[in-house]
């Protein structure tokens, strides 16, 4: 343990919610050493599994008793090291806390406990004519709190917004210990947005415990298609005539053609093998009109030299399409032992440089590349291909994400659409914000957590780790 975690801390911590529900032994401790970037890896010194607000709070009052480094962690399907200990500490890990608390149709929203996984309320509100809208492709396993933390997106959010127009609400502990609410049931609460602060902190402010979602009616109906494409060009082409055509789809993906190869040998849909990109494209709302949007782009896709264009003959159909996409990333274990999956935006307009300029970076870092991305609001996630064995491999890699999202900002985009900046981008935040800007950041967050002891050493580039030594250098692996 480090000279910070006392036997006296830890005693407390039995105390305050149960010797089962606390772990310092290494062995246990070690699985917790780093999220989806699995880049850096540190170890905390304590893992706590609080299962009430009240059991957080006592949780972080004795953190700041005994002047301990604490942060939150979810599922841990991060990918920018958002719940890397840095300095090691406190981790508090959400996951006991998964209780749909309510489900109101009504008013048109749910309840629920940061733990709960995405898919979960998906499940819950099957039948019922309403919807949680934001999806993330890990949605299966990523969990709701976890998604207010980093504001995730997913495919469907080009048309129906990213987290932070779906959370009405949150109860939080913040950094001291208090439990407080901020918005709630009703829409537009009076006053500062502090919901819309608290979305996208990366558990820098506060530690969400309870968030109220809201609901979305189902569509009255759905067309889904599949563009086949021989030139990525002309796929990334197509989504800016369908956006200008004035069309906005509930949801418009790209997968090249190593993604595709990888998504066809693990669920034999029938993707072509020989396409250079697919473009999956859903369009939903009032049936009226439907099919004339759905013409519109058969049209629009084959002006821009889309081979064939597929549609979804029926629900089974479509549901596997989005299995297809929504599994892209645990099929590319079939093209190689490791990979790194990075998060830029650029304009939309954009997207066929950038993909031109992804293929040449990785090619004159001698690594390999693969595409599956959001491709509607141009969240570009390259995955760049590698063996963590081959240490000369891990630095080409790097070197090749960070040119990448160099790219990202000369053309006017960012470097995170829905990953979050964590301990991955910080170097990055001086190069998209001013000076004054990161200053008007920090003292937000100092407002929040004065003492640094919530999250240190993330998000932003000053922010350091509440005069505690950190822990040099962490272990470097492959993603």
């Amino acid at each position: 343990m480090s000279v910070a975690i006392t036997p006296a801390l830890v005693n407390r911590l039995h105390q305050a919610i149960g010797s089962e529900n606390v772990l310092t032994a290494h062995s246990e401790l070690i699985v917790f050493e780093c999220d989806g970037f699995t880049i850096e890896k540190n170890c905390p010194d304590v893992v706590v599994f609080p299962q009430t607000a009240a059991q957080v709070s006592a949780v972080v009052k004795l953190c700041n008793e005994f002047d301990v480094p604490f942060l939150p962690r979810g599922a841990g399907t991060s990918l920018a090291g958002g719940c890397l200990p840095v300095g090691g500490g406190v981790m508090i890990v959400l996951t006991r806390m998964r209780e749909i608390l309510e489900i109101n149709l009504r008013d048109r929203y749910a309840v629920v406990e940061p733990g709960v996984v995405n898919v979960w309320l998906t499940n819950a509100l099957k039948g019922t004519g309403f919807h949680y809208a934001p999806d993330p492709s890990s949605q299966g396993a990523c969990t709701i709190g976890g998604n207010v933390a980093t504001n995730s997106g997913g495919p469907h959010t080009l048309k129906y917004g990213v987290t932070v127009n779906h959370v009405l609400g949150v109860e939080a502990v913040l950094a001291d210990g208090r439990i407080v609410e901020f918005g709630g049931p009703s829409e537009d609460a009076p006053g500062l947005d502090l919901v819309g602060a608290l979305v996208g902190s990366e558990g820098t402010l506060a530690i969400v415990t309870k968030v109220w979602c809201r609901l979305t009616r189902n569509p009255q109906g759905v067309r889904t298609m599949l563009g086949i494409f021989d030139s990525v060009d002309d796929a990334t082409t197509t989504i800016s005539e369908i956006i200008g055509a004035g069309i906005v789809p509930a949801a418009l993906e790209m997968m090249d053609q190593g993604i595709v190869q990888a998504v066809e040998e693990a669920f034999h849909f029938g993707f072509p093998l020989d396409a250079e990109a697919v473009l999956l494209i859903e369009v939903d709302g009032l049936e009226a009109g439907l099919d004339l949007q759905r013409e519109r782009i058969v049209e629009l896709c084959k002006q821009c030299g889309a081979r064939e264009v597929r549609l979804a003959a029926d629900a089974k159909e479509r549901q596997k399409l989005w299995k297809c996409r929504k599994q892209a990333f645990g099929a590319i274990g079939r093209l190689s032992p490791s990979y790194c999956t990075q998060d830029g935006v650029v304009p939309r307009t954009q997207l066929p440089h950038i993909l031109r300029r992804i293929r040449a970076i990785c090619a004159a870092h001698d690594v390999r590349v693969v595409n599956v991305f959001h491709a509607g609001d141009g969240n570009i996630h390259p995955i760049i291909l590698f063996d963590e064995r081959d240490a000369a491999q891990i630095k080409r890699v790097l070197a090749a994400s960070s040119e990448i999202l160099d790219e990202c900002l000369a053309c006017g985009g960012s470097v995170t659409g829905e990953h979050g900046i964590g301990v991955e981008k910080i170097a990055f935040m001086r190069k998209m914000f001013t000076p004054s800007d990161l200053a008007a950041m920090e003292r937000l967050r100092a407002a929040f957590n004065p003492h640094n002891r919530l999250s240190p050493d993330k998000l932003l580039p000053t922010a350091g780790a509440c005069g505690h030594e950190v822990k040099k250098p962490m272990r470097r692996a492959a993603v």
